[in-house]
C-alpha cells in the first residue's frame, strides 16, 4: 500500500472547517492507504514559540476529535511530533543541504511576514519551516501528501528537497506526490473563513444547543432585508452548509423556496440545525465514550509514537548508509 502522511497543528477541539477541509478525508484515506497521522507541533512552535501553555490540552482536544470522527489506531499510525525524535534530526541533516535561496522564495513566507508582524518571527525555525515539513513527510517515505489543489505548490519545495538528497546521496526518498482531495468550502458563521482567530467557528463537540445557537446567529443573504424578499442562495452563507448535511432533494426545495421568498431564513437555519444535529450526535456519543476512557487518548499516541519511531529507525539507517555517516 502507498504511504500516506498528513498533520495539522494543535489548536484544541477540531472545527467543521478542519473536519471537511482535512480530517474527514483522513478518515476515508484509511481505506487504501497505510496511513501516517500526526499532531504537528513542532510546527506549531515556528509561530507560537513566544506561549506554548496551551499546545499539551490543544494536542489532547485534537486527537479525542479525531478518534470520534472515525481515524482508527489499528489501521494508521496516530502520533505527536515532537515524540518522534528522528524528526528533528532528518530536518538537521536535510537542512544542511537546503539553499536560503529556496527558502526566501517560499510564497508563504514572505506573506506571513506581513501578516503576522504582531510575532517576532526572524528566526531559524519560521525560515526553515519547509525543511521541517520536509522531514515529516520524507520521514516517514510517503509517497502522498492530501492537498487541496490550491496547496500542490506548497509540496513543491519539499520535492525539490528530496531531488538534491537523493540526487547527492542515492535514491533514499520517494519523491512525494499530491494526492487531490476534496475540500468543501466552509465558511465561518459571520462568512469568512471559518477560524478560531475570528471567533466564528462550530466544533464537531459543540452540543445541539451550542448548535443551534450558532446557527441561528449566521449571516445570510445580505440584499434579503425582510421576510418577503427573494433571496440567492449563492450568496447566502447557509447554503455551503446544506451542501454538506442535506440531501439534495432538501437542497432543491431550500433553493426554490428561498429564490421565491416561500422559504424564510429563520425557517431555512431550523432545517440546517435538525439536520446538522442529526450528523453531528454519533460523534458527540462517541466523543464521550473516549473521554469516559482516561488515559485512552495518551495510550493511542504512545502506541503511535513507538510504531512511528520504528519506521523512522529504518528511514535513519537508510539516511546514514547513503551519507557514509557511523
Amino acid at each position: 500500500m502507498k504511504i500516506v502522511v498528513s498533520g495539522l497543528r494543535p489548536t484544541g477541539r477540531v472545527h467543521l472547517g478542519n473536519y471537511w477541509g482535512a480530517v474527514k478525508n483522513w478518515v476515508d484515506l484509511q481505506a487504501g492507504y497505510a496511513c501516517r497521522y500526526f499532531v504537528a507541533d513542532l510546527h506549531a512552535l515556528t509561530t507560537d514559540y513566544a506561549d506554548t501553555s496551551a499546545i499539551r490540552e490543544a494536542t489532547l482536544e485534537a486527537v479525542t476529535d479525531w478518534l470520534s470522527v472515525g481515524l482508527d489506531p489499528e489501521r494508521s499510525v496516530i502520533f505527536v511530533q515532537s515524540q518522534v525524535p528522528q524528526t528533528a534530526e532528518l530536518a538537521l541533516v536535510l537542512g544542511m543541504i537546503t539553499p536560503l535561496g529556496w527558502l526566501e522564495r517560499v510564497p508563504t513566507y514572505k506573506e506571513q511576514l506581513e501578516q503576522l508582524r504582531e510575532k517576532e518571527l526572524g528566526t531559524y525555525g519560521f525560515l526553515g519551516y519547509p525543511v521541517l515539513m520536509t522531514a515529516d513527510i520524507a520521514l516517514h517515505r510517503a509517497h502522498l501528501v492530501p492537498v487541496g489543489k490550491d496547496q500542490e505548490s506548497h509540496l513543491e519545495i519539499c520535492r525539490e528537497i528530496v531531488r538534491r538528497f537523493n540526487g547527492m546521496y542515492g535514491e533514499v526518498f520517494p519523491e512525494p506526490q499530491a494526492l487531490f482531495t476534496e475540500t468543501p468550502k466552509v465558511p465561518g458563521l459571520d462568512g469568512r473563513k471559518m477560524s478560531k482567530s475570528y471567533n466564528n467557528t462550530i466544533a464537531l463537540s459543540d452540543t445541539a444547543e451550542e448548535v443551534a445557537k450558532k446557527v441561528m446567529s449566521m449571516v445570510t443573504d445580505p440584499r434579503r432585508a425582510r421576510r418577503s424578499d427573494p433571496g440567492n442562495p449563492d450568496e447566502c452563507n447557509l447554503f455551503p452548509f446544506h451542501r454538506l448535511y442535506s440531501s439534495q432533494e432538501e437542497r432543491a426545495e431550500i433553493d426554490r423556496g428561498c429564490r421565491t421568498a416561500g422559504l424564510g431564513c429563520v425557517d431555512c437555519k431550523k432545517w440546517l440545525i435538525r439536520n446538522m444535529n442529526a450528523a453531528l450526535e454519533p460523534v458527540r456519543a462517541k466523543r464521550a465514550g473516549i473521554v469516559a476512557s482516561p488515559g485512552y487518548v495518551r495510550d493511542v499516541l504512545e502506541s503511535g509514537g513507538e510504531k512511528a519511531r520504528a519506521l523512522a529507525a529504518e528511514t535513519m539507517k537508510g539516511v546514514a548508509d547513503a551519507m557514509k555517516l557511523l
